[in-house]
């Protein structure tokens, strides 16, 4: 896509893991040793295949507060808990980059969760922080979580985008001011509702258009989206859409 630079990541560090998930689990996925459960059979190339798809996340959220705007080809993140991997996620990347994101500058981190699922290992992570909050709009019940304050649940996709908009003017009224959005911007309801690929685009292009006009910092990372009922085509069509939505806002940042 003209206009967008693929910059390969630095993986993360043991250490950074640490930071957010329990020592006997990121040692499990780094050996395959142990008993603790992770979401993908062991190999040796899972511990550098996760520690650099999260590290792109973390890169985005620190491009994005330089730049305005940026995103990561990453996926498989909100569902991961302190001490166990779950629903093909195996580290939260959201939470690392947004804490990531603190020690670099920020003051308060919004994570944008529009998965079809509930971000329920993001919400575990984040229960006692005052510095990261979390406003969820699912579409099914998968990692439902006791605190849904700032959640909603959609069951009718005539529903959805008055729900988005409903989510982002509450955040609008009752959150702090934030220096980074970082946008789990999944893919999944078209799967889950029958969510069109038109509408999907009219999202993200709120979502974008919403923190372009705060001139708010946001952090995309691709998520959900399977290849139920659809061609792998059509399924990086609708990442694209998130992307160029992504895209269409950054000059309003320089």
């Amino acid at each position: 896509m003209a206009g967008i630079e693929l910059v390969e990541p630095c993986s993360l560090t043991e250490a950074q893991l640490l930071e957010t998930h329990g020592k006997e689990y990121v040692e499990s996925v780094r050996t395959g040793k142990g008993h603790v459960r992770i979401p993908f059979a062991w190999d040796p190339q899972l511990w550098p295949m996760v520690a650099s798809s999260n590290g792109g996340v973390v890169a985005a959220a620190l491009t994005a507060m330089q730049e305005g705007v940026s995103g990561s080809l990453s996926s498989g993140l909100h569902h991961a808990k302190k001490d166990y991997g779950e629903g093909f996620c195996t580290f939260n990347g959201l939470v690392i980059a947004a804490k990531e994101a603190l020690k670099n500058g920020a003051n308060n981190v919004l994570i944008l969760d529009f998965d079809a699922h509930c971000g329920g290992g993001t919400a575990s992570l984040i229960r006692h922080h005052e510095q990261i909050w979390q406003a969820d709009v699912s579409t099914v019940f998968y990692d439902f979580y006791d605190d849904q304050q700032n959640a909603r649940l959609v069951i009718s996709r005539e529903a959805y985008l008055d729900d988005i908009e409903r989510m982002l003017n509450t955040v609008d009224a009752e959150f702090p001011a934030f220096d980074l959005c970082i946008y789990n911007a999944g893919v999944d309801p078209h799967d889950s509702r029958n969510i069109s690929s038109r509408i999907l685009a009219q999202r993200d292009e709120s979502v974008f258009q919403w923190a372009a006009a705060k001139t708010l910092p946001i952090a995309f990372v691709l998520a959900g989206g399977y290849l139920t009922g659809i061609t792998k085509e059509q399924l990086v069509d609708l990442h694209r859409q998130t992307t160029a939505a992504a895209l269409a806002v950054f000059p309003l940042y320089r």
